[in-house]
């Protein structure tokens, strides 16, 4: 599995086409799936992205999950209900459902960030928010990553 990585911004063209950035094209390269899949963050109002293979494993971690644990049906109605598999068109180009943008606040331009197995796409004004405070949250917390 290929990583997402950098941050791309883009436009969308007149008729909601945007170009997935090159390198994200790349990492999915490889997949059965011609695309990435998106829905709708719950956790920030961003677009989360990912290949088809990673949704794949979160279906899996899912079935850990009791069958009939509420929590289960959350999950399941914003990952899989919500999620949108979609295929690049020749120049790479994807069309986002207009419901994923007004969730995101993206109207004419998006920033994709990668997030090493995923991505996500924001707003970039917000983006720039966030990720001034990710520094912050960051320089006070100091988190050391074990690498085995």
């Amino acid at each position: 599995m290929s990583l997402f990585l950098s941050s791309y911004e883009n436009r969308l063209d007149t008729k909601g086409r945007i170009s997935v950035p090159a390198s994200f094209r790349a990492s999915v390269a490889n997949e059965r799936f011609a695309g990435v899949v998106l829905y709708r963050s719950f956790t920030n109002n961003c677009i989360e992205g990912l290949s088809m293979s990673r949704m794949e494993q979160l279906a899996m971690a899912t079935d850990k999950i009791g069958v009939f644990d509420s929590k289960l049906d959350d999950l399941s109605a914003m990952l899989f209900a919500d999620a949108r598999p979609l295929t690049f068109d020749v120049t790479g180009r994807i069309v986002i459902p207009t419901d994923l943008l007004k969730h995101a606040g993206i109207t004419d331009v998006a920033v994709f960030v990668g997030r090493g197995n995923s991505f996500q796409i924001w707003n970039p004004e917000a983006f720039k928010k966030v990720q001034a405070q990710s520094l912050n949250n960051l320089r006070s917390m100091r988190p050391n990553l074990v690498i085995s």
